[in-house]
């Protein structure tokens, strides 16, 4: 089968990414074939080509945001041939740690992940523990599909870690493939949404969606606000998120990698019961509930189409931000 390595973590630039055959596994007790229909490309995938996030997996194959077909399934699979599924991030949890028994096994500390701790959908066909993969509503076509199954989980939990009060200011720091579904679950919950990037793209997709106000990365917000989140991975818009933050509100940090933060000053970016909260992974929960949600609210996905033989230049577009939205591979 066609897949693509990272065979050397570098900058996007010098090409970290190559093509390589490889033979199409065979799936294990509680494992899944999985032809690959639909992956979408994260700035996850990004971070695990540049090296942000340590090797795991030497000539690992990247992607995690797989819409699939069962092609055949291990012993004491619940799915079986010719089911759609969808493939996420987490792969695996211990399910007995204290964390998993309390219902948190996104902070499981034997967790393994999709395309850094195994092979992922750069390809045309991935292995998926059946367990941690969702049924799809048919609402969603493949190529809709692909990036909720990161970008949109994942900015659902960092808005529930941001806790926006009903009807209450959000603040949304980038506006790429998590932002611009969150905004529109936010948006749908009755939030004033308030965006805050550099591109004038992303700026004018942010206000088609419904956002009330969108600007620069450090513009002064037009009021306080209760909450924020923060997609780009930037550590300096920290303390921009919380300056622009009233009293009581939560910034939510949603990335995997964020680069340092600058020094804070106490009374001007946390005094008056300001917070900020990471966001890690997600739980099955998470995915069930937004996946659930996204069909039922029919939230516009805007998605790029690249072909599986360009996934490296799908990955240097989105270094670039030379688009809005998702990447999406196909075949």
């Amino acid at each position: 089968m066609r897949a693509w390595v990272v065979e050397r973590p570098a900058p996007v630039a010098e090409g970290p990414l190559r093509r390589a055959d490889r033979e199409v596994p065979s799936p294990g007790p509680g494992e899944l074939l999985v032809r690959v229909l639909a992956c979408g490309v994260c700035r996850t995938d990004l971070h695990v080509a540049e090296g942000d996030l340590p090797v795991h997996v030497p000539g690992v194959t990247p992607g995690h945001e797989i819409v699939g077909r069962v092609e055949s399934a291990g012993p004491g699979c619940l799915h079986g041939p010719g089911d759609r599924v969808g493939v996420a991030w987490l792969r695996g949890t211990c399910g007995a740690c204290r964390f998993c028994r309390r219902g948190a096994e996104n902070l499981c500390p034997s967790s393994v992940y999709t395309g850094w701790d195994a092979h992922g959908g750069y390809a045309e066909y991935a292995l998926a523990v059946d367990a941690y993969t969702y049924a799809l509503p048919a609402e969603l076509d493949d190529v809709r599909a692909a990036p909720l199954l990161c970008a949109g989980i994942i900015g659902y939990r960092a808005l529930r870690r941001a806790s926006p009060p009903p009807g209450g200011r959000l603040g949304i720091w980038g506006f790429g493939g998590s932002a611009h579904l969150a905004a529109q679950i936010a948006l749908a919950e009755g939030a004033d949404v308030h965006v805050f990037t550099r591109s004038p793209a992303a700026r004018e997709l942010a206000r088609e969606l419904g956002a009330s106000w969108a600007g620069d990365s450090f513009d002064a917000a037009p009021a306080p606000l209760d909450s924020a989140i923060i997609f780009a991975p930037a550590g300096e818009l920290v303390a921009a998120a919380l300056e622009r933050l009233d009293r009581g509100g939560t910034c939510a940090v949603a990335g995997i990698h964020l680069s340092d933060v600058p020094s804070l000053d106490y009374q001007r970016h946390l005094f008056q019961e300001r917070e900020v909260r990471s966001v890690t992974a997600n739980t099955r929960a998470d995915g069930e509930e937004f996946l659930t949600l996204a069909a039922r609210l029919d939230v516009a996905v805007t998605t790029h189409v690249y072909g599986l033989d360009d996934a490296d230049r799908a990955l240097a577009d989105l270094a670039a931000d030379r688009f809005t939205g998702a990447a999406v591979l196909v075949p």
